[in-house]
């Protein structure tokens, strides 16, 4: 268990009502406690483990989460010399595409299938051809047909574990099982319908005819009836879980989200233009548009995910932060010893040893799809691949490669998306990646998009917070509460020269996934049927 050091103000410099943010992201849940002015008063993490059973599979234990909750919320309260009674509201942000399935007492069945979890390959491959028959495709086309995608797991559990799947009485996204665990209640919140499960409201709501063609039409009966909007009043504070959480029963508790869309209202980009970019174990780009984009056929395009009568547009990576700890825990264990006799960490060892190298890492080019790819086109049976070795190259020029990949990955959809209609004219950032000034340097270099950094780098507790800023009455919207709580703090610029220096080594990273992506697909075949017989 962590808190973000420096991090918390002195006790006379907070402003009630204070507001507890909930963030279950891939590797903990975090706890953070604000102040309404959007200034952090404390911060609590505690870890859990993730299983994974087969190449692709990716699991957690639903238990598991709960006692980090619970031992987060008690830390953070105690760290913040706040009572019980001083938190005013509560948000969340959970990852999704995470698939709960809960029996009739509301009791985990099976274990948690993550998010990056992608056994569901042969169950999505039947998209393309469902969505081409739907009565009205509109913009459910939008949605990446990825295995990774809720419908899909839903298919895969039904056909392989069919005992579970008929003892699960509720199938819930991550983030629907924490608003349940809070207030009793059972709702789908619009963000994860819309992003992940192919809801609209104007084909009709869940497509029904889509879920069939895939196998998982008899699922939404198993889904909660009520789908509700982000940042809306979800219910109250059980006394259950007041009791479990230390906090007070009937505390206003708003509807939640997925973590990376929490991260961009703690980011307050909620206006085109700008786009955030969350970084962590995924990185994730997100922005608003006119609601028309969302009928552009552009994949990645949501109604109404954040802001009803907008569309947000979403590309997401994969894996980002987790290839870099892939390396790290890999090729280069001995400076992670290294770095704790230092007191320090083995990314910086590895930055140091790595800031002189070239754009291009002298012709080495990596393609980080470690668990598939979803933007801008999806493939669950898309692998990692690095090419243009040499004897020369060190583990520098790899752990730089590595780090050019994820930011050409981010080019590549800035481009996608720019030859659609929708152009960026700027990022936020936040997360892991802030914390290294040379890789944002590089961000903003292979981009040649200016980069805006924000007072408060935890942006997906603080989107959290003001979503319970809004049912807490202190704000009358979410965008009133973002104005009010978001700081922009300094703006890093791209080198025009660098710029121009990269764009040869993102059209040839861009170039890799087609050239390989049949002989990827032979190997996943043959893998896949070794694992059958």
């Amino acid at each position: 268990m962590t808190a973000t050091p420096g991090s918390e103000p002195a006790k006379d410099a907070r402003t009630g009502p204070f507001l507890l943010g909930i963030d279950y992201g891939t590797e903990s849940c975090r706890v953070a406690i604000f102040d309404v002015t959007g200034r952090v008063v404390s911060f609590a993490s505690t870890g859990y483990p993730t299983s994974y059973p087969h190449q692709g599979w990716a699991e957690q234990q639903v238990d598991d989460w709960y006692r980090a909750l619970i031992e987060s919320s008690h830390v953070a309260l105690a760290r913040s010399g706040l009572g019980a009674g001083d938190i005013a509201g509560i948000g969340y942000g959970a990852t999704s595409a995470t698939l709960v399935a809960l029996d009739g007492a509301h009791r985990p069945v099976r274990p948690a299938m993550m998010w990056l979890d992608v056994r569901a390959s042969e169950q999505a491959g039947r998209a393309p051809r469902a969505l081409e028959a739907m009565a009205r495709p509109g913009r459910a086309r939008g949605v990446p047909a990825s295995a990774e995608m809720f419908p899909f797991k839903l298919a895969w559990l039904k056909e392989h574990e069919p005992e579970v799947y008929r003892r699960a009485a509720h199938l819930l996204d991550a983030p629907d099982w924490l608003g349940h665990r809070l207030t009793g209640e059972l709702r789908v919140n619009e963000n994860s319908a819309s992003v992940k499960m192919y809801h609209d409201r104007t084909i009709g709501g869940f497509p029904q005819d889509f879920y069939a063609s895939i196998g998982s039409a008899d699922a939404l009966e198993k889904f909660p009836q009520r789908v509700q909007p982000l940042g809306t009043p979800l219910g109250q504070l059980t006394a259950s879980a007041a009791a479990d959480l230390g906090l007070r029963p009937g505390t206003p508790v708003a509807e939640g989200c997925i973590d990376a869309y929490a991260g961009q209202i703690g980011l307050n980009v909620l206006t085109p233009g700008r786009m955030a970019l969350i970084t962590g174990s995924s990185h994730a780009l997100l922005g608003q548009a006119p609601l028309s984009v969302a009928d552009s056929g552009m994949l990645g395009t949501f109604a109404d995910a954040v802001i009803p009568g907008q569309c947000t547009v979403e590309a997401t990576l994969v894996s980002s932060g987790s290839s870099l700890r892939w390396f790290r825990d890999t090729f280069a264990p001995d400076l992670v010893e290294a770095a704790e006799r230092q007191g320090s960490v083995a990314y910086d060892l590895l930055n140091e040893a790595s800031s002189g190298i070239a754009p291009g890492s002298e012709g080495l080019v990596v393609v980080p799809y470690f668990q598939g790819t979803r933007n801008p086109f999806p493939d669950s049976r898309a692998r990692a691949v690095v090419w243009g070795l040499s004897f020369g190259h060190t583990r520098a020029h790899v752990y730089h490669a590595v780090q050019e990949s994820i930011c050409y990955a981010v080019a590549h959809n800035l481009r996608y998306m720019a030859d659609n209609g929708y152009r960026v004219e700027s990022l936020v950032a936040c997360g892991g990646a802030t914390r290294s000034a040379q890789w944002m340097q590089m961000h903003a270099d292979v981009t040649g998009l200016p980069i805006t950094l924000t007072e408060v780098q935890d942006a997906v507790s603080l989107g959290a917070c003001i979503m319970a800023a809004t049912v807490a009455g202190a704000y009358a919207s979410l965008t009133e509460a973002a104005d009010a709580m978001v700081r922009p703090v300094s703006t890093i610029e791209p080198d025009q020269r660098r710029h121009d220096d990269y764009a040869y080594f993102v059209d040839s990273y861009i170039r890799t996934y087609p050239a390989l992506r049949d002989l990827q697909h032979d190997m996943s075949e043959h893998l896949a049927s070794g694992l059958a017989g």
